[in-house]
């Protein structure tokens, strides 16, 4: 989805920063100003430390929402922006509802951890967690999934990987090495390194899973 497409647009407070960074090299031939005003978050929203004090005047001046929460050191900056899209949204049916978070994976392994909990804590909520090289998201134990490839965009390389608890019984179609019934488990087998064969792959556990695949370099 192209980012001004998007009907809400959030940054996890320094997440700011790379945006007013980054955004300006992806368009080198147009007027920086022009590139971060026309992609200025709707809101930021976290603890402040990390956020640049022109990086925060900038988009203040902009017109962005600037919410503070350096009160609350409980939860991390990635689950205050769920947490405030869900309020924002209150009558929006969540199976509706996706939440593409770019920059949540790669750098500090606690970061990348605490960012994944997240996607634990909204287990109702469609969130997908995106890298340069990956995305990542949740499969609730709840339902038989149903997974449509884009293949000029994604695979073939894929993961399923058992979050919260043992997978006594997980089962999928459409992998090179598919899961019949399979037990799952840390210190036990996961299932790393499989390979999609079509554009549909099918789903079911007894667990919640996280569901992996990479992207391919464009």
């Amino acid at each position: 989805m192209e980012a001004r497409a998007a009907q809400l647009r959030l940054c996890a407070d320094g997440g700011a920063n790379r945006v007013y960074d980054d955004m300006p090299l992806l368009l080198p031939h147009e007027n920086a100003f022009d590139v971060r005003k026309r992609y200025k978050p709707d809101v930021i929203k976290g603890d402040m430390d990390s956020i640049r004090k022109e990086v925060l005047e900038f988009y203040a001046n902009m017109g962005t929402k600037i919410i503070d929460e350096s009160d609350d050191q409980d939860t991390t900056d990635l689950h205050k922006c769920v947490a405030y899209i869900c309020d924002w949204a209150p009558d929006l049916d969540k199976s509706n509802l996706c939440i593409l978070v770019a920059g949540a994976l790669g750098g500090r392994f606690d970061h990348e951890i605490g960012n994944i909990n997240v996607l634990c804590r909204f287990s109702t909520v469609r969130i997908i967690l995106i890298s340069d090289d990956c995305l990542i998201h949740l499969l609730p134990r709840t339902h038989c999934h149903e997974i449509h490839i884009q293949p000029t965009i994604e695979g073939p390389h894929c993961g399923l990987i058992p979050i919260g608890m043992p997978s006594g019984s997980t089962t999928t179609t459409g992998l090179q090495w598919d899961l019949a019934e399979t037990e799952m488990k840390f210190g036990g087998l996961i299932s790393t390194s499989n390979i999609v064969k079509g554009e549909k792959i099918t789903v079911q556990s007894d667990s919640d899973l996280l569901w992996t695949i990479n992207i391919k370099k464009q």
